[in-house]
């Protein structure tokens, strides 16, 4: 994690690194995805026709029976095989849709009868009579097929799968593909003309061009591998959604981060009291006290009346910066004024450590949120001076797909770990709090890189990228 947060920062930035990522891993599933549809249409036809070829050579005694039966075999395969692929095309990509919802998507299909056999010996299928159980069981499978409603959205994903494929994913891979071969043409060229300056022109061009396609197929593609999984899930029916269990679950974490927020914010309502009374009003009450002796030397020993009132205006000035103080520990100005970017700047241009912050984000999250994140902040940066011992910095704050990630690595001897009453988990019960997440990587010899991910909405438009060195 720390490589690749480096790489990240070094190389293309965490928006390009990440979007270069997504855009191979989507180029990958468009394939699989594509060769999948394929061989779904393809492969039943192809054993159906292969079946028919080897019945009519076996039976080929008479007129009209090699045909007949060549007729049968190749039904009877095409089904079975079509069937398999419908079945198991659609469980896979419920899976694949699954994977990138993160969540289950639950299927249920209509139950089937159990056969029943009447005192004559037939079995009822619900439907109709027979003799034979296999036969009935054949027979109940077929009807129950045809009459459920999931076993018909699958089978239309079959054919609708494929034409999703051609308006969503394979325009961005023809894109992709056309700049291959341009690729492989401009590779060609400079090979064939070599020391030709038009050749080696129109190499350069065709190169560039080649180039200029497969990153606009690549770019495309994570775009059109979501909405196909929107399609599938408008044909299949339903979608990812949570479980009973993942629901009582999500209830108890939720209870129990609403316990911790409360608890914080009355240690933090005692935090500020305590602060307060040892602090500025204390020294307000000390002031009282000196004017009051004042009042009573103004008369008498007005030297002494004059050094009182220099104390009173000096415990009056550290009353000030005390209760400024207290103020920005409760939400600091600049995080009110000017939002969370430049909160975080203001904290690396204070901080122990050289720090080095860069920021993509699209808008302002809610103040809540961006008091906690603001916070969290601060202390890890307090700990990668005091613990640590870190000579450098890095804060990388990014939005994206509806998630507020910020990154902190430090170049510090590493080895931190979570505890139950350290100042990590004090940090995961404060975003817990909006249903966010800290991950850890700290190896022995460092570096650090310490990672919260929190779910927000943004609430203006205004793109602020920057970075600030210390």
């Amino acid at each position: 994690m720390a490589t690749t947060a480096w790489f990240d920062r070094v190389a293309f930035g965490p928006e390009w690194g990440e979007r270069a990522r997504a855009a191979v891993r989507a180029g990958g599933q468009a394939v699989v995805m594509t060769a999948a549809a394929a061989v779904g249409l393809a492969v039943p036809v192809l054993a159906a026709v292969f079946t028919g070829v080897v019945a009519f050579h076996l039976f080929s005694g008479g007129a009209l029976v090699p045909y007949c039966l060549a007729a049968l075999s190749m039904a009877l395969v095409w089904t079975v095989s079509t069937y398999w692929f419908v079945r198991h095309g659609a469980a896979w990509t419920r899976r694949r849709v699954e994977r990138r919802a993160a969540q289950p998507w639950v299927v249920v299909y209509s139950p089937r009868e159990t056969l029943e056999q009447d005192p004559r010996g037939f079995w009822w299928t619900g439907h109709s009579y027979h003799r034979g159980h296999e036969v009935a069981r054949a027979v109940q499978f077929v009807q129950w097929a045809v009459r459920d409603p999931q076993i018909r959205r699958e089978a239309l994903w079959l054919v609708a799968n494929p034409a999703g494929l051609l308006v969503l994913v394979l325009p961005f891979l023809g894109l992709v593909a056309g700049g291959v071969v341009s690729l492989w043409a401009a590779g060609w060229l400079l090979h064939d003309m070599f020391g030709q300056l038009g050749g080696y022109m129109k190499a350069v061009g065709t190169g560039l061009f080649g180039v200029g396609l497969v990153v606009a197929g690549l770019s495309g593609l994570p775009a059109g591998v979501q909405r196909h999984g929107v399609w599938a899930c408008r044909v299949l029916g339903d979608g990812p959604r949570q479980s009973r269990a993942q629901l009582t679950e999500r209830v108890a974490h939720l209870t129990e981060t609403r316990a911790d927020a409360v608890d914080a914010q009355a240690a933090e309502l005692r935090r500020i009291e305590r602060d307060l009374h040892d602090g500025a009003q204390a020294r307000l009450v000390t002031i009282g006290l000196t004017l009051g002796a004042v009042e009573h030397l103004m008369g008498t020993d007005r030297e002494a009346a004059m050094e009182l009132l220099a104390e009173a205006r000096e415990a009056s000035a550290k009353a000030l910066q005390e209760l400024r103080d207290l103020v920005r520990g409760i939400h600091p100005p600049v995080l009110a004024e000017r939002g969370l970017p430049d909160a975080v700047r203001e904290l690396a241009l204070t901080a122990v450590v050289p720090t080095e912050v860069t920021v993509s984000l699209p808008g302002r999250p809610e103040a809540a949120l961006e008091t906690a994140v603001y916070f969290s902040v601060s202390e890890l940066l307090a700990n990668a001076a005091k613990h640590a011992r870190a000579r450098h910095a890095w804060v990388d704050v990014l939005y994206r797909a509806g998630r507020l990630r910020v990154v902190v690595t430090d170049d510090g001897h590493g080895g931190a770990r979570m505890e139950a009453d350290g100042g990590l988990r004090g940090i995961e019960k404060r975003l817990g709090t909006f249903d966010g997440t800290i991950s850890l990587d700290s190896p022995v010899g460092g570096p650090t890189t310490i990672m919260m991910e929190l779910p927000c909405a943004l609430s203006s438009p205004r793109i602020s990228t920057s970075s600030a060195k210390v």
